[in-house]
């Protein structure tokens, strides 16, 4: 391992959701909580109280992106407005000169954005930041209790990859949030040009990298194009991502469920891995054909077991040394996802990775011994999918 590599680590999934202590209330008469100096001054030869454990449930993340005006603000300012009986903390991080709900909710008189969290008619939350909300998402933290979802926007030119590590594999953020899954907004009028734009130093633009990362894609103001160019938009990115879920929307107007809960990083998808195989391929069998060359989602599937040790060696291996297609181009995947059968464990293990990040989880039993496979999906450039199943398969255990 070279460079920067070093300081990059997979942290086990049993560190990834640290379990703490929970506090705990004495509860005394009815109506009123004894504390402990309460109980120290006390003359009173009262029954010692029942300890009663507060219960505490992780919150769910979900990162919206999205290029510049493909209408993820839109999409924001909607969860905002609607009555929709969710309480969702919603953190917004860019605004232009848009409307007049954006300036009242984040603007200042100066110009100045607010950073402190207002309750809105609906029940939600909302914040506007100028970083990548983590600040904002700690502050947040102390109002416990008043809402169920947090979303996050990022701005239109970032990549979503590092901050969904910040709440996929933080082992502080992890005991009370987790992430739930990446939305990417795409615009249908400019959407496939800004996707295909190239940069001078040969890098995958923003627009590319957001469609590759998504767990599910929203394309956006299909009523500005004709069917033609929405088909074509549409197997574009089917083509960079396969993976993910898309919704055809106008003005970013959606049923929230089809983008909350999605357990996209803890194995309970709602997508099985084996649904997810699937549509990878064309109704024949057959592989995609890629509109894109350069990202690309490419799949495989190999009977046999592995070792959580061989398993570990592999993704190290294809994630964080340089690997090269049979052309000679070097790989990047940016998103990954298996099902995996590991030696002498009778139930299935997810694993995924997100860059140079993976982690892995424990899941459902395996039916019966011949149901037993390895499936893998990789989203990244220069794939070459031969090459990554000879790699897979060098590390399968020969003794199963």
């Amino acid at each position: 391992m070279t460079g920067d590599q070093s300081t990059v680590r997979r942290i086990p999934s049993t560190r990834r959701h640290p379990t703490f202590l929970k506090p705990v209330l004495f509860l005394g008469a009815p109506g009123r909580m004894i504390q402990s100096g309460d109980m120290a001054s006390s003359d009173d030869d009262d029954e010692i109280p029942d300890l009663v454990p507060v219960e505490s449930t992780r919150v769910p993340v979900t990162i919206i992106t999205g290029f510049l005006g493909a209408g993820k603000t839109t999409l924001l300012n909607y969860i905002l407005t609607e009555q929709h009986g969710k309480r969702i903390a919603v953190i917004l991080n860019e605004f232009g000169e848009g409307s007049a709900v954006e300036k009242s909710l984040s603007v200042g008189q100066e110009g100045e954005l607010y950073e402190e969290w207002l309750e809105l008619r609906n029940g939600c939350l909302c914040c506007s930041v100028k970083d990548n909300g983590v600040k904002a998402i700690e502050n947040l933290m102390t109002k416990r209790g008043k809402f169920d979802y947090i979303l996050l926007e990022t701005t239109g030119l970032a990549d979503p990859g590092p901050i969904a590590s910040i709440f996929w594999l933080d082992e502080e953020l992890g005991s009370d949030l987790f992430l739930d899954g990446i939305i990417t907004v795409v615009d249908c009028k400019y959407g496939l040009q800004h996707i295909q734009e190239q940069k001078t130093d040969g890098v995958l633009n923003e627009a590319l990298r957001q469609v590759a990362l998504a767990d599910v894609i929203i394309i956006n103001k299909t009523d500005l194009v004709s069917e033609e160019e929405l088909n074509h938009l549409v197997l574009h990115v089917k083509s960079i991502n396969s993976f993910a879920r898309l919704i055809k929307t106008q003005q970013s107007r959606t049923d929230l469920s089809l983008i909350l809960d999605l357990n996209a990083y803890d194995g309970q998808s709602k997508n099985s891995i084996e649904d997810t195989f699937k549509i990878s391929k064309t109704e024949d069998g057959k592989p995609r054909q890629h509109l894109d060359q350069s990202v690309t989602t490419v799949t495989f599937e190999l009977p046999g077991n592995i070792t959580s040790e061989s398993l570990d060696s592999f993704l190290q291996e294809v994630l964080w040394e340089k690997v090269y297609s049979v052309s000679g181009q070097l790989m990047e995947i940016l998103r990954m996802k298996g099902l995996i059968s590991v030696t002498d464990s009778d139930r299935r293990v997810i694993a995924q990775a997100v860059h140079q990040l993976f982690d892995r989880q424990t899941t459902s039993v395996w039916e019966s011994e011949p149901n037993r496979i390895n499936r893998l999906v990789f989203i990244g450039k220069n794939l070459d999918s031969e090459i990554l199943e000879s790699i897979f398969r060098k590390y399968l255990d020969d003794s199963s």
